[in-house]
C-alpha cells in the first residue's frame, strides 16, 4: 500500500479539527487504529464474546481460540522460541512492573546493582527505584553523551560484577535515539546480569527479534502499534519466567487450591490471573496482521525518511531547539520554540488541527538533564507524510508570529 492507501485505512484521519484537516503527530503517545483492528474487536464482541479457558460451549471455545491464537501470533512477530514465553499484560508499564517485582526483588540484595539510564520513561524507572528500596540494591545510571546517545565504554564502566539487572529503553520517547541494546546485553551477560528492554517505542517501528537481541525480558504495548489500548506483552526467557513468582493472584492462574496452600499453572497462565484482556488480544493480533502486510522494514524506511525531512525542516527554522541526534532515531522530533512554553505551542498548533505532545513526556529526570522543564514532540507513523511535516512547519511559523506580536 502507498501512503494514500494506508491513510484511507484509518477512519479518524478524515476528522476535521478547528476547521482544519487533522494532522496527527502524537503516535508516540498512542497510534491511531486502522479499520481492520476496529472491525476485529467489534466482530469479537458481536460474534464470539465469552470468557476464555472456562466454558466448553461454542462461544467459549471460539473466544479461547482467538485469545490463544493471538499469543501464537505475537510469539511469531517477536521470533520468540515459544508462545508460552508470551505473557499478556495491560501494557508496557504492567510488564515492567512484573519483572521489577516478580524477578528483581527475588534476585537482588544489599550491595547488588540495578543499572538504567537517565532517558528512561517513568515506567522503566520508578519500578526499579522501588525494587532497589525494597532489596537494598543500588540504583545506578549510565551516563549519556551530550547528544543523548550511549557510549558502550560508559556501559562497561557502569556495569560491574554486582549488577543483577540492566534495564533500558530500545528507543527514547524524547530523544528518539535508538540504543545499542544487543551490545549492552552482551556486556550485562558477561557479569551474569539480565537485560530488560522497554520496547514501547521500538516495536511499532522496526522488526523485532528477541532471540537476535539476546534480551532476557522484552515489554511493549499494543496501543502504540495500531492495536487497542489496555493490551501489552511481556516476553521472557523460559528459565527466568519459570523461576519467577506471580505478583497477581486469583482465578485462572492456579493449578490447585487448598484452604492454606495453592499451586500455579504452567507458563504463561500463572501470570494471567483473572479474566484476561480478550478483545485487546484479538485487536493486537489484527494490528500485527496489518503491520506485517505493509512490512516492518518498509515502515522503518518510511519513518527514517520522514523524520530526517522533519529534522532538517525544523532545524532550519530560527528559534527552534531540537533534542537528540539527527541520525539513528525513530520517527519523532522533540523540540522547543524559544521563549514560548511548549504547552502554548501545542495549544496554538491545535487551532490549526495539528496534534503534538507537550510536557515532560513521563521523563522528568531527562528533562532536568536537558535543562528544560518541558518540550514539544511531533511523532510520526506509517500514515504520516511530508505534507504533515510541512503543515507543522507552517503552523509553527504562525505560532512564532503570534507570540512575537503578543510580546511586542
Amino acid at each position: 500500500m502507498n501512503a494514500a492507501e494506508i491513510r484511507e485505512q484509518f477512519p479518524i484521519l478524515s476528522e476535521t479539527i478547528n476547521g482544519h484537516p487533522l494532522v496527527y503527530l502524537d503516535s508516540a503517545a498512542t497510534s491511531q487504529k486502522p479499520r481492520q483492528v476496529i472491525d476485529a474487536v467489534a466482530r469479537y464482541y458481536e460474534h464470539d464474546n465469552a470468557n476464555v479457558h472456562r466454558g466448553v460451549h461454542t462461544l467459549g471455545s471460539r473466544a479461547t481460540d482467538a485469545y490463544e491464537g493471538a499469543r501464537v501470533k505475537v510469539a511469531r512477530f517477536l521470533n520468540a522460541p515459544s508462545e508460552q514465553q508470551i505473557i499478556f499484560t495491560r501494557g508496557t508499564t504492567t510488564a515492567l512492573n512484573l519483572v521489577a517485582t516478580g524477578y528483581a526483588r527475588t534476585v537482588c540484595g544489599e550491595g547488588d546493582e540495578i543499572v538504567i539510564t537517565p532517558m528512561e520513561h517513568h515506567s522503566n524507572l520508578i519500578p526499579w527505584q522501588q525494587a532497589a528500596k525494597a532489596t537494598g540494591a543500588t540504583l545506578k545510571y549510565m551516563p549519556l553523551q551530550p547528544d543523548g546517545t550511549i557510549d558502550l565504554e560508559d556501559v562497561r564502566a557502569t556495569v560491574t560484577s554486582r549488577t543483577k539487572v540492566v534495564a533500558i529503553t530500545y528507543a527514547s520517547n524524547v530523544l528518539g535515539v535508538i540504543n545499542p541494546v544487543q551490545a549492552i546485553g552482551e556486556i550485562a551477560h558477561e557479569v551474569g546480569a539480565v537485560l530488560v528492554v522497554d520496547g514501547a517505542q521500538s516495536t511499532p517501528h522496526m522488526k523485532i527479534d528477541v532471540q537476535a537481541l539476546g534480551c532476557d525480558f522484552y515489554a511493549f504495548s499494543g496501543h502504540k502499534m495500531c492495536g487497542p489500548t489496555g493490551i501489552g506483552v511481556l516476553y521472557g526467557k523460559r528459565e527466568l519466567l519459570e523461576a519467577m513468582e506471580p505478583i497477581e493472584y486469583g482465578g485462572e492462574m492456579i493449578d490447585f487450591v487448598d484452604l492454606h496452600e495453592s499451586t500455579w499453572k504452567e507458563l504463561p497462565w500463572k501470570f494471567e490471573g483473572g479474566t484476561p484482556i480478550i478483545a485487546g488480544a484479538v485487536g493486537l493480533a489484527a494490528a500485527i496482521d496489518f503491520l506485517e502486510e505493509i512490512g516492518l522494514d518498509a515502515i522503518d524506511r518510511h519513518e527514517s525518511q520522514l523524520v530526517a525531512y522533519a529534522y532538517d525542516r525544523l532545524s532550519a527554522m530560527e528559534g527552534i531547539s531540537i533534542y537528540g541526534p539527527r541520525e539513528g532515531r525513530v520517527g519523532l522530533v522533540t523540540f522547543n520554540l524559544a521563549d514560548v512554553h511548549p504547552h502554548d505551542v501545542a495549544t496554538v498548533l491545535d487551532t490549526y488541527g495539528i496534534a503534538v505532545r507537550a510536557g515532560h513526556h513521563c521523563c522528568q529526570p531527562l528533562m532536568r538533564w536537558l535543562e528544560v522543564s518541558a518540550t514539544a514532540r511531533a511523532s510520526f507513523y506509517l500514515y504520516n507524510t511530508e505534507s504533515d511535516v510541512d503543515a507543522l512547519v507552517d503552523a509553527l511559523r504562525h505560532t512564532k508570529e503570534f507570540f512575537g506580536h503578543a510580546a511586542g
